[in-house]
């Protein structure tokens, strides 16, 4: 087996990110999306320091990705890239926001544009409906470097030619504003920097061995018994019954895969890793129980395993249909090889909030702070579902079901343990004392999320 394939069975697939200062947290904001990443993220001040980072970051990843193509290029100059390499291509999403603020700057008579094509920027202005102005786009070599972009703006502006420049390097536009020439940099948005991370993803030998590992899940009606009671006659529950496995099947058809009814109103699913990754938007949303609450009125539990066995992902998914359970149901978890938790899914709506990826030392380091699965699942399903964090310590108890002497000692706890942060206090309402504010920082990505 390779070094990579055993990295990847531990924690996840390692990826080198390489941006520029300032550019950190967008980067970590899409990457959260992606939970089979184990991101390393090292910024640099100019992007001829790109290629030592890539040649550290190589040692330790499977993948590298820089924030576009002039890191890049430094790297590749001066490297022999032996792992896959990929830049951050910009869409133009991000170049309507670019316009806006050089309308306001110094108007769009006349533009230089760099990393954009001139039939990008042509279809920006149509879209607008603005009319449009001259436009000089960067067709110097392949290979370019900052100096080139700047003197090309430089170059036109002085000539009368350009009133503004669009760049698409963070460097560039630097240069510029310091040589007093107005620009704009066409900041890449989220949407392109997760398409960049997608094809990254695809890139990697570990993604391509993982495509055909077996996936176990266990679909389960919550609640069944009151549900049933419900139905006075027994030819309607069995009707029911026959309807839920109509449904189920059908969603086992969609992954093309195999389901066995378990009895009990439980459900066998057995799939690829490839295809539930699709299906699933990247592990993000199943959306089974938007159809059996249309069209029943009940809730469903998943549970997912991830293994190195048929065994092993049939004990995950039983550990991760228990979680679903204890977090209240009409939840889904995925618990993987290396015994890590994907999750909350939620069951109906693809989440608002970003979904958290807690590995196996940090939840050992939760039940060690007396944060146990359970708790851990009933406060990541509320957080999915609220997109809240900061809350009481009686909102707490409501939450845990616990007792108040409970939550406080179970406060004292986290706090020692750094799971959670005393951030204020909230007037009470009618008279009292204020009620202190817990935020809980392990699910804000901070702590335990990969």
């Amino acid at each position: 087996m390779s070094d990579a394939s055993m990295k990847e069975e531990k924690k996840g697939i390692a990826i080198g990110v390489i941006c520029p200062e300032g550019f950190e947290e967008p980067m970590r904001s899409a990457l959260k999306r992606f939970p089979s990443f184990e991101p390393v993220l090292l910024a640099y001040r100019n992007e001829e320091e790109a290629h030592a980072i890539a040649k550290r970051l190589m040692e330790e990843a499977e993948v590298l990705f820089f924030s576009g193509p002039l890191p890049y290029m430094q790297a590749e100059k001066q490297l022999k890239f032996t792992v896959p390499a990929h830049y951050l291509h910009l869409t133009g999403t991000g170049l309507y926001r670019a316009l806006f603020c050089l309308e306001r700057q110094s108007g769009l008579q006349a533009l230089s544009v760099d990393t954009l094509t001139n039939s990008m920027v042509t279809r920006a202005f149509k879209e607008l409906g603005v009319e449009q102005g001259s436009i000089f786009t960067y067709d110097g070599p392949g290979v370019f470097s900052r100096d080139d972009l700047v003197s090309f703006h430089r170059r036109l502006h002085e000539q009368g030619s350009s009133m503004a420049a669009l760049t698409g390097f963070r460097s560039v536009a630097q240069e510029l504003t310091k040589l007093g020439i107005p620009n704009e940099w066409v900041v890449p948005t989220e949407q392109d920097i997760i398409v960049g991370l997608e094809r990254a993803l695809l890139s990697t030998e570990s993604r391509k061995n993982k495509e055909s590992q077996i996936v176990l899940g266990i679909i389960a009606v919550d609640d069944s018994v009151r549900l049933f009671d419900k139905i006075g006659s027994e030819h309607e529950v069995q009707r029911l019954k026959l309807d839920i496995h109509r449904m189920v099947l059908g969603y086992a058809e969609s992954l093309d895969g195999h389901l066995t009814d378990l009895g009990g109103d439980e459900y066998l699913f057995i799939t690829t890793r490839g295809v539930f990754e699709r299906e699933t938007g990247g592990y993000k949303y199943i959306p089974l129980a938007r159809e059996a609450e249309r069209s029943f009125g009940l809730s469903l539990s998943v549970g997912v395993g991830f293994g190195l066995s048929a065994n092993e992902a049939g004990t995950h998914a039983r550990q991760a249909l228990r979680q679903a359970r204890e977090a209240g149901g009409n939840i889904s978890y995925i618990v993987r090889e290396d015994g890590g938790v994907i999750g909350p899914l939620e069951m109906s709506e693809p989440l608002e909030y970003n979904l958290a990826l807690l590995d196996a030392d940090f939840i050992k380091k939760a039940e060690q702070s007396g944060m146990t699965l359970t708790y851990l699942s009933k406060l990541s399903a509320r957080v999915s579902r609220k997109g809240q964090t900061d809350y009481t310590a009686q909102e707490l108890a409501a939450i845990l079901g616990v007792t108040m002497r409970t939550v406080h000692r179970l406060l004292l706890q986290w706090i020692d343990a750094g799971l959670v942060q005393s951030v204020g206090e909230r007037k009470s309402q009618t008279k009292g004392r204020p009620k202190q504010i817990f935020r809980l920082v392990f699910m804000g990505g901070d702590l335990g999320a990969k």
